[in-house]
């Protein structure tokens, strides 16, 4: 056995193992860190192992974005309406911020990719039934500029505590009760704030 083959076969899956490693820099210093190089070495294998499973860089990213969807889409279908939704957004953004950076940056990845494609459809499809559950006066004339509002709300939201740039506004309190709170200014159950 060469020592590619050992080095491989003690991984076990070296696969899950070179995304492991790629969702640590990622979520360290940012996409634009990542190198299947530097992975390969911190897994321990040849620089050529990771392009067996991903084939280059973009394929890895590929791969990233097609499981943080799957994950986001398993988050979202256990929330039992639209404000909940947006709090599984938040917390999926706290839990997976490698995921979460590389989902919504198309040029990272292969926006065509089959597995890519399903998983963000039955996201999409999750976040568009808690606006479908909104009684009509909760989401106005437009189905597709509430959920567009919902989402920019959660995705903000997320982005900005990502960011660090609501530690000032958040003074301590728990990112899901606020984001709860926030959410209640503009979805109620009722219909809208101020209708």
């Amino acid at each position: 056995m060469n020592s590619e083959r050992e080095r491989t076969y003690h991984h076990g899956d070296l696969r899950r193992v070179i995304l492991d490693a790629a969702l640590d820099v990622i979520a360290t210093n940012g996409p634009g860190a990542l190198s299947l190089r530097d992975l390969a070495r911190r897994a321990g294998v040849s620089h050529a192992a990771p392009a067996h499973h991903f084939k280059d860089r973009t394929g890895l990213l590929t791969a990233v974005a097609a499981e943080g969807y799957a994950l986001f889409a398993d988050a979202l279908a256990g929330a039992p309406d639209l404000r909940e939704r947006g709090v599984a957004y938040v917390r999926f953004a706290a839990t997976h911020p490698a995921h979460f950076q590389v989902m919504f940056q198309p040029d990272l990845h292969r926006t065509d990719d089959p597995d890519l494609l399903a998983a963000r459809s039955r996201a999409t499809e999750a976040l568009r039934a808690g606006v479908a559950d909104l009684p009509p006066a909760g989401r106005g004339e437009d189905d597709r500029l509430a959920g567009v509002a919902a989402w920019s709300l959660a995705h903000g939201f997320a982005t900005l505590l990502l960011g660090g740039n609501l530690s000032d506004a958040m003074e301590g309190r728990d990112p899901e009760a606020v984001f709860r709170s926030l959410a209640g200014l503009i979805f109620t159950p009722e219909g809208r704030a101020g209708d």
